[in-house]
């Protein structure tokens, strides 16, 4: 099944406001975890967290690291503000800087991250290269990747079929956000290619469940 972009930016205020207050706990400690057992014996780093959404990760991050200094990005200004909110009642905001940008081009000069981050980012961005080339500017030599993200299913039907099986409970707005996302998401061999092409070829790609994969090594 060929890849059907969605949008890069999820503005829309109910789109927002549903990711934010689903339950994501299970997953997102999951997927600390497993940052955690990439990034080693690190007590201290500069982390950069891409595509934060409502910060639940970076805040996560934080509190298992507590002195690990967190930049969360994120493009929506409408997911910010769900951002925001909760890292203030975590009583963060002195170690997690949100930040506004694009992905593609963020303010921070090179080799500025001991750690990079990201959970379920790629299947927005559809200029993967200028995506992956601006990770590679960013970390510093020895830095610790890890992305995860949604891996294309091979038809509409099996998309249907995920989303029935893990998101069946979840509002119809999540459902088809869901969908979509499936659909737009990138296989593992995409993503190789990608790797390859930007000069991220110590970076290992796997599938780790049947929709999701990894991203994760470190940079040279």
């Amino acid at each position: 099944m060929k890849r059907q972009p969605e949008p890069e930016v999820m503005d829309i205020p109910a789109e927002a406001e549903a990711y934010a207050k689903a339950d994501f706990a299970e997953v997102n400690q999951a997927f600390v975890e497993r940052l955690l057992e990439l990034a080693g014996s690190r007590s201290t780093a500069t982390a950069l967290d891409l595509g934060t959404g409502p910060a639940d990760i970076a805040i996560r991050v934080a509190r298992a690291r507590p002195h690990w200094r967190i930049s969360a990005v994120d493009a929506s200004p409408a997911m910010l503000a769900h951002a925001r909110e909760a890292v203030e009642q975590a009583g963060l905001s002195a170690r997690i800087e949100l930040v506004l940008a694009d992905a593609k081009a963020t303010p921070f000069p090179a080799q500025a991250f001991d750690v990079i981050f990201s959970n379920s980012i790629l299947h927005h961005v559809t200029e993967v290269d200028l995506f992956w080339r601006e990770l590679k500017r960013l970390a510093k030599s020895g830095a610790s990747f890890f992305l995860r993200d949604l891996a294309r299913p091979a038809s509409k039907k099996a998309a249907r079929r995920i989303v029935q099986l893990y998101a069946e409970n979840e509002p119809e707005l999540l459902q088809e956000e869901y969908y979509r996302s499936l659909l737009s998401a990138y296989t593992p061999e995409e993503v190789r290619l990608q790797l390859e092409r930007t000069g991220l070829t110590t970076l290992q790609v796997a599938m780790v469940t049947d929709r999701h994969l990894d991203v994760f090594g470190q940079a040279d």
